[in-house]
């Protein structure tokens, strides 16, 4: 539905007053997909136009998300999978990945919602200067605890499960701890996501309906809202959308 002028500002007003604080998911995982397919439906034949367009509209949501009460946000932002693409788009989204690390040092929002950013994956893959950056933002950002922003790059949730169960099995070897040790809670305290709730709601734009190794255990109750929408054209409406449907979902985790 493509909505435009006073209608837009009124269907946007409509949506605002159907949102409730109280029932905002307090952790939402978002993938962040179509940059590629947007730049070509805006006539483009590389996809670099899509990424800086897709790399601007991050804070603009995280905004949103924040003023509706959501405490956590994860990102999916470049997968391990990913490097295996063009080198020239690679490298354009690593550029891209710096240069926003590094913008969070000096964002007014971020300091004003008071957000600790911490990147999730196999970061020792990405290029010593992203490295560089994401370690200044998440220095800068380490005694924030109102809200967290995990950035998922260089992830990959099989990757996730694989470190996990490595680091496990080290501590059964050095005999720091015993097969019969391994629990649920066990398990979590080894994921990237260690001391971080599960989320409760997670968005994937562009019409695709997969989580493509997307927090694959943390996902296990997760609800799933698949926007219409490539993720540089996200609107306020969108996610105010997305929202909503989770507060009129009932969430009974299998009972």
């Amino acid at each position: 539905m493509n909505i435009t002028g006073p209608v837009y500002r009124l269907y946007e007003y409509f949506l605002y007053r159907q949102l409730d604080k109280e029932l905002a998911p307090r952790h939402v995982g978002i993938i962040l997909d179509g940059n590629r397919r947007y730049a070509k439906k805006q006539g483009m034949e590389v996809p670099w136009f899509g990424h800086q367009k897709g790399a601007s509209k991050v804070m603009e949501v995280l905004r949103i998300l924040w003023e509706a009460g959501v405490k956590v946000c994860t990102l999916y932002a470049f997968s391990v999978e990913n490097f295996e693409r063009n080198k020239d788009e690679v490298e354009e989204i690593m550029s891209l990945a710096k240069e926003k690390f590094a913008e969070v040092v000096d964002n007014p929002d971020v300091h004003k919602y008071k957000v600790r950013i911490q990147a999730i994956g196999r970061v020792d893959l990405l290029p010593e200067d992203v490295q560089i950056a994401i370690m200044a933002a998440e220095e800068e950002t380490r005694d924030y605890t109102d809200h967290i922003l995990n950035v998922a790059i260089g992830y990959s949730g099989r990757a996730e499960l694989v470190d996990a169960v490595k680091a496990i099995g080290e501590k059964i070897e050095a005999g720091t701890m015993s097969p019969a040790d391994i629990n649920e809670n066990v398990i979590e305290g080894h994921l990237y996501t260690n001391g971080v709730p599960d989320p409760d709601l997670i968005i994937r734009t562009s019409g695709e309906e997969r989580l493509s190794g997307f927090l694959l255990w943390q996902s296990a109750y997760s609800e799933l809202y698949f926007a219409q929408i490539y993720w540089p054209a996200v609107r306020r409406i969108d996610i105010w959308r997305a929202l909503r449907s989770y507060g009129e979902r009932s969430r009974r985790y299998g009972k």
